[in-house]
């Protein structure tokens, strides 16, 4: 740096607050946004823990997306504690970011003092160039595509809602998609499937989905589970999936997966279809309410006819399975706010989409429990769904 250039430096760091490594050791985890200013490249190499990354030069367009309280503490750092300077002084000065302190010394001096690095996983060239637009999204960024990759999400069903699910969500780089269904590609779906095609008619809808998904993104990792599935096997298979998506088309099987997906508190993301009509909505155990809440006893058969029986618009599974993907990503990176106690219906004929709020059930059979007082005798004894529907019809 020239001594004009060492100049202005000191002079921009009479204007900001620095702060000492030690003291931002002892922040990590408190509330305070700590956020890396370096370029893409340096922060691969390693960063602070818990920091947010954002390039000094996209600094003005990205921060609000990172920080939008422009009340939180805010720490910038980078290799040496100059570029942190001139970026405190931008928040502070330009944006009214309210406290803004610069590390001293950057992240040099925070490894000399021999506090934690993270080191990322990186991404390959090629699954930068193929995430490229997720990238440059603040709230998705390089971060937010690794926990995509890393992310495991159960389909049920490859028909009309799991179609342009898995597509997008194969699309977006979720690495591992599991997908059950027993059926096979019928001339009648391909009015609405469109992950199958002709060609596969009478081939398996797992087969048939995982050849399209390989065929897309070949990051992508493809669990089938070619079976039906029911209370004898249902524990086994949601078990360690980040995400459910339910695309099911029977009541009986909805309220079974309530049942274990609340006892393995993993959240899922249900939508139905039925003629011009959908609705959508997040069942995240405990934090908002669950299937059981929303509908304590299922309607009777004729209130709710089968698309088999009543037929579908054939885009409308496109639409409310693609609402269904950006739920999902949503709930991996960690963006926005999900649709958990909400639930969202779709009328295509007039275009309109109204939310009806939900709330938990204090007296709900299902959620009301503790989930610490669930027996390991208890996880997977469910009730006979079949005879419950029956009954309600």
């Amino acid at each position: 740096m020239s001594p004009s250039g060492a100049e202005f430096i000191r002079q921009i760091k009479t204007q900001i607050t620095e702060t000492d490594p030690q003291v931002v050791h002892g922040l990590i985890g408190n509330g305070v946004a700590i956020v890396d200013v370096r370029e893409t490249e340096e922060y691969a190499t390693g960063h602070l823990p818990g920091a947010k990354h954002v390039p000094r030069g996209y600094l003005e367009s990205r921060i609000e997306g990172i920080v939008p309280d422009r009340a939180q503490r805010v720490i910038l750092y980078c290799a040496s504690g100059n570029r942190s300077a001139l970026a405190a002084r931008t928040l502070s000065q330009d944006l009214g970011y309210e406290q803004v302190e610069s590390m001293t010394g950057g992240i040099t001096l925070w490894k000399d003092r021999g506090y934690k690095v993270e080191v990322p996983a990186t991404l390959s060239a090629e699954q930068r160039e193929r995430y490229s637009r997720h990238i440059l999204i603040p709230e998705i960024g390089e971060r937010g595509q690794r926990a995509l990759l890393e992310a495991r999400v159960l389909l049920l069903g490859a028909g009309g809602l799991g179609s342009p699910t898995a597509l997008y969500l194969a699309a977006a780089g979720v690495g591992t998609l599991g997908i059950v269904d027993d059926d096979v590609v019928d001339l009648s779906n391909l009015q609405r499937q469109v992950i199958h095609n002709t060609e596969r008619i009478g081939t398996s809808k797992v087969d048939s989905a995982a050849a399209t998904i390989h065929a897309l993104n070949p990051d992508v990792e493809v669990v089938p589970y070619k079976t039906r599935l029911d209370a004898s096997n249902i524990m086994e298979i949601i078990d360690g999936w980040d995400v459910i998506v339910d695309g099911v088309d029977n009541f009986p099987t909805r309220y079974l997966l309530n049942d274990a997906s609340v006892r393995l508190q993993i959240p899922v993301v249900s939508a139905s279809i039925l003629g011009f009509d959908g609705q959508l909505s997040i069942f995240k155990p405990y934090d908002g309410p669950c299937y059981r809440c929303l509908f304590p006893v299922p309607p009777p058969a004729e209130l709710a006819p089968s698309c088999g029986a009543n037929g579908v618009l054939g885009v409308l599974p496109g639409t409310m399975g693609l609402l269904q993907a950006t739920e999902v990503i949503k709930l991996i990176v960690g963006a926005g706010d999900p649709a958990i106690g909400r639930l969202l219906l779709y009328d295509a004929l007039a275009a309109t989409l109204t939310e009806v709020k939900v709330r938990r059930d204090p007296a709900c059979p299902v959620c009301s429990r503790d989930p610490e007082s669930i027996t390991d005798a208890e996880m997977g004894v469910f009730p006979d769904y079949e005879a419950f529907c029956a009954a309600a019809g």
